[in-house]
């Protein structure tokens, strides 16, 4: 050796293509030779056949010749050994899974057995169906029970404030049972009230506000056994004799209906009575209307009306 040039004393200042660059053609670097030598000044004869250098004790596999030059084959190459620096991830722990879930071979096999499960799917369904409606049966007849059978289905509320029925009906007698002035239909003004005490009627209801033309009420008599004489009652209260127009089916009765003060009362409580008169009815629905015409005298309280058959008298 000579100072400065140590030669090539390791693997890495051993380079194979140092003739290929400037600084290895300055040092005198030649292409490799038939005999192994690569032609470095002063280099230290290392001469050995190809396939015997080691690295960390394992031989390298040789390297193939391509023109007389040797062309380095890289790591893993089909036939060669494993670096031995290199591990795959599958050989640290937690690595991946060094099996593969293998893939069915193609064929003629029969795939999923989608009717059985539409069918499996289907009873499932009809079973839920089914036990719902047993559930809703179950509670329906609980809550049967619990009401003494009484349907569940509510009922039609009754209205709060029922319209008074202008209606009656006659008993096998021909007697009609009073009817009470909240029931009569009120035509012209006329209203109810209960101010003054003495009225027969529920409540102690009666008529008031028929001392105007046009003023009255309508009474529908259903029921009626047969054509004849029939008695119409009122039930009034009256300080002084007046008399209004009664109207049989939409016909003025020959005379008006007497209403006078037959208790010699000047206090309208005091003063409550009865008259009555005779007209002819007919057989089945008949429309009774007590009003104030022109020429009445109508100043009275009415609370109530009946009918009889036959002629009755009854004053009160």
């Amino acid at each position: 050796m000579t100072p400065g040039d140590n030669g090539a004393s390791t693997p890495e200042d051993d380079d194979p293509f140092g003739y290929l660059y400037a600084d290895g053609q300055a040092r005198g670097a030649q292409p490799p030779s038939g005999s192994g030598g690569y032609g470095y000044p002063h280099q230290v004869s290392r001469v050995r056949s190809v396939g015997e250098r080691t690295y960390g004790g394992q031989q390298q596999a040789p390297q193939p010749q391509y023109g007389g030059q040797t062309i380095p084959q890289q790591p893993g190459g089909y036939g060669q050994q494993p670096n031995a620096a290199y591990q795959a991830p599958e050989t640290f722990p937690g690595g991946a899974p060094t099996t593969r879930t293998p893939v069915p071979p193609a064929g003629r096999g029969r795939g999923p057995n989608t009717k059985g499960l539409l069918i499996g799917a289907v009873a499932v369904v009809a079973a839920v169906v089914i036990g719902i409606s047993i559930a809703m049966m179950n509670g329906n007849g609980d809550d049967n029970k619990a009401s003494g059978g009484a349907s569940t289905t509510p009922a039609q509320s009754a209205s709060a404030s029922p319209s008074p029925s202008s209606t009656s009906s006659a008993d096998s007698t021909g007697d009609i049972t009073p009817i009470d002035a909240k029931a009569l239909r009120l035509d012209g003004g006329a209203t109810l009230a209960s101010d003054v005490k003495g009225a027969k009627a529920e409540g102690g209801i009666y008529v008031t506000n028929l001392n105007q033309t046009g003023a009255g009420v309508t009474w529908t008599v259903n029921g009626i056994p047969a054509d004849g004489l029939y008695t119409v009652f009122a039930h009034y209260s009256a300080v002084q004799d007046e008399a209004m127009t009664l109207t049989i089916n939409g016909k003025a009765f020959g005379s008006k209906f007497p209403l006078n003060n037959y208790t010699g009362q000047s206090d309208p409580a005091n003063a409550w009575t009865t008259s009555y008169t005779y007209p002819t009815l007919t057989k089945g629905t008949n429309t009774i209307s007590l009003s104030c015409q022109s020429g009445d005298k109508c100043d009275i309280l009415l609370d109530q009306l009946w009918v009889q058959q036959g002629k009755h008298t009854n004053k009160g």
